[in-house]
């Protein structure tokens, strides 16, 4: 049974920083694409960051340059550090892994995902 839950969330002030981690079981971790997602209330889910199995990054533009994914294939890991934290950061980040070969942002190519764990920042 594969397995991913997500832990780190909380909530912050702007400005501040929060590291995400999603552990992941029962699945072939180290040739997966993973990727972190988010959805706001009322609002589509969206991507936020992918990692390949040899460790090539993409980004949503609205996070570039503050929030970085890795992952770690000896304990099954990928989490995402996420600094410089907005108030329109602000949702439920969900981990997701897929047999997608290469990094990529689009929800309908991961087959698994966490529960989600969340995010509030204040202003």
């Amino acid at each position: 049974q594969v397995r991913l839950v997500e832990s780190g969330g909380g909530s912050v002030q702007s400005g501040g920083s929060l590291r995400l981690s999603c552990a992941v079981s029962g699945y072939t971790y180290s040739s997966s694409c993973m990727g972190w997602f988010r959805q706001a209330p009322g609002k589509e889910r969206e991507g936020v960051a992918s990692i390949d199995s040899d460790g090539s990054t993409g980004y949503a533009d609205s996070v570039k340059g503050r929030f970085t994914i890795s992952r770690d294939n000896a304990t099954n890991t990928a989490d995402l550090q996420m600094n410089n934290l907005k108030p329109e950061d602000t949702a439920m980040y969900s981990c997701a892994a897929g047999g997608y070969l290469g990094w990529t942002l689009l929800p309908r190519y991961f087959n698994y995902w966490g529960q989600g764990t969340q995010v509030t920042v204040s202003s």
